[in-house]
């Protein structure tokens, strides 16, 4: 019998292929900045930085008792130099200062674990460093120290013959070698006009800057900007404007290094003239910082606030917080300084402030600081109108005023002795003396019909008053106030736009007001205030505004911004204001 032969096992061979080396490092997200840089210089992997800005969340220590927490999780998202540092007898190092943030992204805010904070409320900050400004004399990258020993002649070479400021010039060093031939590239290649434009403006606004800080310093630069409290300083006298043409430049969009995802529904400059500090509100609960250049315009810092949809944010007049208010019985105030974040108890203002969400009258929506900041006064129900004292920090509630509508607007007047006014449903117009805690005058708008929002300037010259139907009544500030006089007659009324008004905004000198709708694209108008007349040259047809939701000034006029339902914030340059 024939043996059926043993069937031979075939064994495949092994391929081993050949990677680059390098090419595994790509995208690996557990590196940081510096191991990404130096395989870029030994590998050529393109270096690519990691995205900046860390997101904190801060919750209550109720809120965070309540939720689970796993053991051994403690630090799984921190870096390992947040963890230790070598001490050399020099000082702490940078880590061992900076609290030990909780880092998550944007895609995450409801995924990832919380840490336990001392905040009343979750909310979520990402910060973004400002690039610093470049110095006068900026130090090259490297240098070879044998230039040092080379001699060039200029003479023996016909080509170097031109580098040479005299007949009689011949051997000269590496250094100034190399920068004759600098001088020669110059010569030969001129700078460009608007490489020379783009430098003055950098250097105009390092001088500003400069003027109050006094000297550049290697720190970093976004808490410098953003906790600076040298408060309103004075400004120059300004140039009058002609009322038939306005000279106006568009920039690169204020948020184009951090757009909006929805409606822009507040803008505001702050308060100060030498920080330049853009804040906007979006429809996507965030607000957002950035530094208005001119140029780059960087984002500085992004606020994540889930429990308030924001309707509404201002700085205080002395520019070190921010308040958010929104459709919601509470309000979230921010530290410019500390960084820390404060949500106000549900409650807090008595019983017309106590209702839950369903109820359409418990919000904080409308209120106005009184110009020291002292003194925030917030609408309420039923005609309500609270004091609340700002100086303790614990927004404690001192006073009520009332009328016999629900307020709409609140403005605080300028020309008098602070009297606060509140503009209501039937178009009456209240005056409260604070100190008395009364009514001491009442007027109706002219017209009577429709009145919506208030708008005065911040010199005490001019009252404005919007309505449903596109007039914008302007009156005399003092008039209005006056208790002796009847009711104050009209300076003119502006019928520029056809649907309801939504924003009123004067710059800092008097002389221009900004009047927009968001009822209908494009609704803007720019009027010149001493003739009442509006600007015909801008905006033009192929302005691109959009459904305007916000409008404001800088505090020198400098720049106008302009936000938008498709969430971009227009930027501007009043060349009348910046060639002062």
């Amino acid at each position: 019998m024939v043996k059926n032969p043993r069937k031979r096992q075939k064994t495949g061979k092994t391929r081993h292929e050949l990677v680059p080396l390098g090419t595994n490092l790509r995208n690996d997200t557990s590196k940081d900045d510096e191991e990404r840089r130096l395989e870029n210089l030994l590998f050529g992997v393109p270096y690519a930085p990691e995205k900046a800005g860390k997101e904190i969340t801060i919750v209550s220590d109720e809120e965070a008792e309540d939720e689970p927490h796993e053991v051994g999780r403690e630090f799984e998202n921190l870096l390992d130099s947040d963890l230790f540092f070598v001490d050399d007898n020099a000082g702490l190092s940078e880590h061992s200062q900076a609290p030990q943030d909780h880092v998550r992204s944007d895609a995450e805010d409801e995924e990832e674990p919380i840490i336990p904070g001392d905040e009343d409320e979750e909310i979520s900050i990402t910060r973004q460093e400002i690039p610093q400004q470049p110095k006068k004399t900026k130090a090259p990258a490297w240098t070879d120290p044998d230039d040092v020993n080379v001699q060039v002649s200029l003479a023996s070479n016909n080509r170097l013959r031109k580098l040479r400021d005299a007949p009689s010039d011949d051997t000269v060093g590496g250094r100034e070698y190399e920068r004759r031939l600098r001088r020669q590239f110059e010569h030969i290649n001129p700078t460009p006009d608007w490489a020379s434009i783009a430098r003055k403006k950098r250097e105009r606004g390092k001088r500003r800057r400069s003027s109050v800080s006094g000297s550049e310093s290697g720190e970093d630069g976004v808490p410098e900007l953003l906790a600076s409290t040298t408060g309103i300083l004075g400004t120059a006298k300004s140039r009058p404007i002609p009322p038939s043409t306005l000279s106006i430049e568009r920039l690169r969009d204020a948020n184009q290094a951090a757009p909006a995802d929805g409606e822009i529904k507040t803008v505001a400059f702050h308060p100060s003239p030498h920080v330049p500090v853009l804040l906007t509100a979006s429809a996507d609960r965030r607000l957002r910082l950035f530094h208005i250049d001119g140029l780059t315009n960087p984002h500085a810092q992004t606020l994540h606030v889930p429990s308030l949809p924001i309707t509404n944010a201002v700085f205080h007049p002395s520019g070190t917080s921010i308040l958010m208010t929104g459709p919601r019985p509470f309000y979230y105030t921010y530290d410019l300084q500390s960084g820390a974040s404060h949500r106000s108890p549900r409650g807090l203002w008595g019983t017309t402030f106590c209702s839950g969400r369903g109820d359409q009258g418990a919000t904080i929506e409308i209120s106005s600081f009184n110009p020291t900041g002292d003194i925030l006064a917030v609408a309420g129900r039923r005609g309500q109108v609270h004091l609340v004292d700002w100086r303790s920090g614990a927004a404690q509630v001192v006073g009520e005023l009332k009328a016999n509508a629900n307020v709409k607007s609140l403005w605080w007047s300028k020309a008098g002795a602070g009297e606060l006014m509140g503009l209501t449903e039937d178009s009456q117009v209240y005056v409260w003396n604070i100190g008395q805690r009364r009514c001491v005058k009442r007027w109706q708008d002219e017209g009577g019909f429709g009145s919506r929002l208030f708008g005065g300037d911040s010199q005490g010259k001019y009252l404005t008053i919007g309505s449903n139907t596109g007039l914008v009544n302007v009156y005399n500030a003092e008039s209005t106030i006056d208790l002796e006089g009847g009711k104050p007659k009209t300076l003119k009324t502006i019928g520029n736009l056809t649907t309801s008004i939504s924003t009123l905004r004067f710059n800092h000198d008097s002389q221009l007001l900004a009047i927009a709708s968001n009822d209908k694209k494009d609704q803007m108008r720019m009027v010149h205030c001493p003739s009442l007349t509006a600007f015909g040259n801008w905006p033009t047809s192929s302005t691109p505004l959009g459904h305007v939701t916000s409008v404001d000034f800088s505090r020198e006029s400098e720049y106008l911004a302009i936000g938008n339902t498709r969430g971009r914030v227009l930027l501007y340059q009043l060349r009348h204001f910046s060639q002062q």
